[in-house]
């Protein structure tokens, strides 16, 4: 798809995922809501890439609701985490104000008992194993003292000659 449209221009049947008008540019493609629901219900699809509020040390996702604020719902996110293959975590390592995203514990409502399986940052990426957090690749001139010390939650390191400043 393609940027916004100028107000005059807007047609209020093509919004993206964020329920922003866009515009459509050639070779696009794009189907109803439903037709989606159905795909992610019926397991036909393999990865979903996701934002997140939070993620705690064991991979579990909040990305619905910020406490205190009026919400419609969980939307289709929980769909996505149990109805795909692979979940794939992208989010700033930080909120606004410089706190972790990684945590120990939850303090957004959970959207799904599923866990992500990778965890992608502006500064690192983390796989999310059995035992929990994997620091698996640091960003360039990023430092893992830098990540740990924006990241709350626990996580071993295994970089394995992927950036181990």
């Amino acid at each position: 798809v393609g940027p916004s449209p100028a107000p005059e221009k807007m047609d209020p049947n093509l919004v993206n995922a964020g329920k922003k008008p866009v515009t459509v540019l050639a070779g696009a493609s794009f189907f109803d809501s439903a037709t989606s629901f159905a795909m992610i219900r019926g397991g036909h699809v393999t990865v979903a890439i996701l934002g997140a509020l939070e993620v705690d040390e064991q991979g579990q996702i909040a990305n619905w609701a910020v406490p205190n604020e009026a919400v419609l719902g969980v939307g289709g996110a929980m769909d996505l985490l149990e109805g795909v293959g692979k979940v794939i975590v992208a989010t700033t390592h930080t909120t606004k104000d410089g706190k972790p995203k990684l945590v120990r514990e939850l303090t957004c409502p959970i959207t799904s008992r599923r866990k992500a399986d990778l965890i992608v940052t502006e500064l690192a990426v983390f796989a999310v194993e059995a035992e929990g957090l994997v620091l698996k690749e640091l960003a360039p001139s990023v430092t893992l003292d830098q990540v740990k010390q924006l990241t709350e939650a626990q996580f071993r390191v295994d970089l394995a000659g992927k950036g181990g400043n």
